[in-house]
């Protein structure tokens, strides 16, 4: 579950010049006190999300230029898969919220 996780999301930036928006989504879920990594790896996209997938990481938010000019992220879940679109600042309260409920299961109701 999302509340014993070690890691509850990683930041996954589609390549270098992302960076520095994938720290202030970090920023912003370090915040709300949740355990975040971001993947700077040299590797591929779809490498880091596996990465992450094989670590049991319950949230993975891609951030690369459209994401980055809209203030929002991608977010994926481990069990759910692709979940969209999302503002940052939903993105945050949702994954704060399932965490502060100490939930076993996401609950897909709330996409």
């Amino acid at each position: 579950p999302l509340w014993l996780a070690p890691v509850q999301a990683t930041v996954i930036p589609i390549a270098d010049r992302h960076l520095d928006y994938a720290n202030e989504v970090r920023d912003a879920l370090l915040a709300r006190d949740l355990r975040v990594e971001v993947d700077a790896g040299g590797d591929r996209m779809g490498a880091k999300i596996r990465k992450a997938q094989l670590q049991k990481v319950p949230y993975m938010l891609v951030v690369g230029d459209r994401e980055a000019e809209a203030n929002t992220v991608s977010l994926r879940h481990r069990a759910l898969g692709d979940l969209g679109a999302t503002p940052l600042v939903d993105a945050v309260v949702r994954i704060a919220g399932e965490r502060d409920a100490k939930s076993l299961d996401p609950d897909p109701e709330t996409e």
